[in-house]
């Protein structure tokens, strides 16, 4: 019975294994072209490779990459993906888009864990224009990216009904993203227009 169970446990081992090894290239490769249409969707246009030119930024501890959005030697924008711990379910992922002024463009939510009908509203309510909720065509520099009920930060923004953790960890990650494209285009001597 033992060596029964032992060779079964070996078998499916192995058969584990092998579909690992079997699927991860066909899963990176899924990945990476995700996120090349969403660099695109969520940017202005470029010419350059985005995905070439990537750049680390640390913001808070946390590696950020910026991938710049060229127009010729211009800086048209960039999208910027960056994450938080802090959902309410964990981890938060989101690839922001900006603008050559630093206007948010568009954004796509990469990875969350965070609770069906609440907060995995995230990629849907802070597109919509209704009240406070869109970030699109706002400027963190201008506009105070936190839920409305920080009032002590200024919160501009309306947090998802029934979701406050999950919106204030969206914010955080767009706040911050803003922060690695403002430094990553101060290395390059660019200073974003609204920022001035």
């Amino acid at each position: 019975m033992i060596l029964s169970l032992g060779i079964i446990g070996i078998v499916a081992g192995g058969l584990l294994g092998g579909m690992y090894a079997i699927t991860k290239e066909p899963i990176e490769k899924a990945e990476k072209n995700q996120l090349t249409e969403s660099i695109a969707e969520v940017t202005p246009p470029f010419t350059n490779s985005p995905e070439d030119d990537k750049t680390t930024i640390k913001v808070d501890g946390k590696d950020f990459m910026v991938f710049p959005a060229m127009e010729g030697d211009r800086l048209a924008g960039a999208a910027v993906l960056g994450y938080t711990m802090e959902g309410f379910s964990g981890e938060v992922a989101v690839l922001c888009g900006f603008d050559a002024e630093g206007n948010v463009k568009d954004y796509r939510v990469i990875r969350h864990a965070e609770t069906p009908g609440l907060g995995a509203k995230m990629e849907e309510w802070f597109h919509d224009p209704t009240g406070a909720r869109s970030v699109i065509g706002k400027n963190p520099s201008v506009e105070s990216f936190y839920v409305t009920k920080d009032k002590a930060n200024g919160g501009q923004i309306d947090a998802i009904t029934a979701a406050t953790i999950s919106s204030r960890a969206f914010l955080g990650v767009m706040r911050q993203a803003y922060t690695a494209y403002r430094e990553y285009a101060a290395g390059k001597g660019i200073e974003l227009a609204a920022a001035k």
